[in-house]
């Protein structure tokens, strides 16, 4: 039987907001995947400033559109948290990394639930 254990994102400080500050690949460090099993991401995105902002969510690489989980989001300024990952499973070490066109403009927020 599979036992699942929830956990920060690896890149969060104690599971605080990571900033977005790259503007293009590879983008900000969110996560690193385990190596054993599977994770389940679980990631939201608000935008902390007064104008819109876009987002792009690297999955395990930096290929253009193949990693990409998301392309060129527009997440609206002030915004409350907006789902962007609910519970995409990955294995094997991969590193999870987001951009946006505008620097710092953009907070994301979540967890992974362990799967073994």
């Amino acid at each position: 039987m599979a036992t699942f254990t929830g956990a920060p994102l690896s890149q969060a400080t104690n599971g605080r907001p990571i900033p977005v500050v790259a503007v293009a690949t590879a983008g900000t460090a969110l996560h690193i995947v385990g190596a054993a099993g599977y994770e389940e991401i679980y990631l939201w995105a608000s935008n902390v400033t007064a104008i819109a902002a876009t987002l792009t969510v690297e999955f395990g690489g930096v290929s253009d559109p193949g990693d990409h989980l998301v392309k060129g989001y527009s997440i609206p300024a002030n915004s409350a948290p907006i789902p962007i990952a609910l519970g995409q499973r990955m294995s094997g070490g991969v590193t999870i990394r987001a951009f946006s066109g505008t620097a710092s403009a953009i907070n994301i927020t979540g967890f992974v639930n362990k799967v073994v």
